[in-house]
């Protein structure tokens, strides 16, 4: 998190929004100092790790996440073409 929040950084937004679903409540508070806006759905006490508030919370292969990657680049030039 704190690398990308770095990389857009260098891009000059206007703001940097970081949303989670769940997290330590001591962790939304370390990032609040990188980010212009944190929200934070559920900050648990105690907080045992995010897996236990999912119901499938299986790792992302690589091989998904290329997928994914490559799935969103073409839906993005499809609306840039459409655009055109």
């Amino acid at each position: 998190m704190r690398a990308a929040v770095a990389a857009l950084r260098q891009q000059k937004p206007a703001r940097i929004v970081v949303a989670v679903p769940v997290s330590a409540p001591e962790t939304c508070d370390e990032y609040r100092m990188g980010v212009d806006e944190i929200v934070c759905a559920i900050t648990p006490e105690p907080f045992y790790g995010v897996g236990q508030w999912y119901q499938d919370f299986t790792q992302t292969t690589d091989e998904e996440v290329r997928q994914l990657l490559e799935k969103s680049a073409a839906t993005r030039e499809q609306k840039a073409n459409t655009n055109l």
